[in-house]
């Protein structure tokens, strides 16, 4: 059996950024997180605990066809892609004009390296590398106006060297931990429950990730624990999640600051569980 990684090692950073990412509450998790043999998330987003723990193997799923396709071009073609992403980078593309129509670009073109690398630009050009989608399925997310883009080269070469031991799949998290077996460890870190369900309800639900969802979750979470495969997921701390996840063996509270606001002014600490299933 493998241990995820020891909180002494220096963590590696994600090359995305990424609404909700990990990276700053990385020791709470893997202190909670058992040992096994293959990682499998359903929800890999930025993949910071696919980065900072120690498997055989990973099993990373995503709904967002756009974010597989570019972490199979990155673990395919490495430094060559890296070299190709990095042109993009170049100070005449960093005018609203031309994010614009590279924007447009991304939204027409087919599954290929090209949209895999402008995927890498727009997260770093666009504003609070936002990843959002209108209701056509087309990328929204306005210009960001950075003065000089960071081009993460370092991470994306520290995320190719780890993906050789990943598999990357685009689907639901039905079909993810529908795929699990003895000697797998989930993690599981879905669209988090509002804070203010009367406040959010109706933005959350529009996102296609809703209440009933979250309860479909922590009903197959049950499910998973039950064939012998630990499920860990995490969430906000509300009486939604805490009723939810009434069936998990231990739930862990903590507090993170993290913007919950678009208002600098408010932003707080917020409430994070981590319910272990097993």
């Amino acid at each position: 059996m493998v241990a995820v990684a020891s909180e002494t090692h220096p963590p590696v950073r994600p090359f995305l950024k990424w609404a909700g990412n990990k990276y700053r509450v990385l020791p709470h998790i893997r202190r909670r997180l058992p040992a096994g043999q293959r990682l499998v998330e359903p929800f890999v987003g930025s993949g910071a605990l696919f980065l900072n723990c120690d498997y055989d193997a990973y099993l990373l799923a995503d709904s967002n066809p756009d974010l597989i396709l570019l972490y199979n071009t990155l673990k395919t073609e490495g430094a060559d892609f890296i070299r190709y992403a990095r042109t993009f980078f170049a100070p005449r593309y960093n005018t609203p004009e031309q994010y614009y129509a590279l924007r447009e670009k991304f939204n027409r073109a087919r599954q290929s390296r090209h949209k895999a690398a402008l995927f890498v630009y727009l997260n770093r050009h666009g504003y609070n590398g936002l990843c959002r989608y209108n209701a056509s399925g087309g990328f929204n997310v306005p210009f960001g106006r950075y003065r000089r883009p960071y081009f993460p080269e370092a991470e994306m070469r520290a995320f190719c060297d780890k993906a050789q031991r990943a598999e990357f799949r685009v689907q639901s998290f039905e079909t993810t931990l529908a795929q699990t077996g003895q000697g797998d460890v989930v993690y599981c870190d879905p669209p988090y429950v509002p804070l203010s369900l009367s406040a959010n309800f109706t933005d959350y639900s529009r996102g296609g990730f809703d209440l009933e969802q979250q309860r479909l979750l922590a009903r197959l979470a049950a499910e998973t624990a039950a064939r012998g495969i630990p499920v860990l997921i995490s969430n906000h701390d509300t009486p939604f999640t805490r009723k939810a996840y009434a069936a998990a063996r231990s739930l862990d509270a903590f507090s993170v600051h993290r913007s919950i606001s678009c208002n600098t002014a408010r932003r707080q600490a917020a409430g994070e569980v981590l319910a272990l299933f097993a």
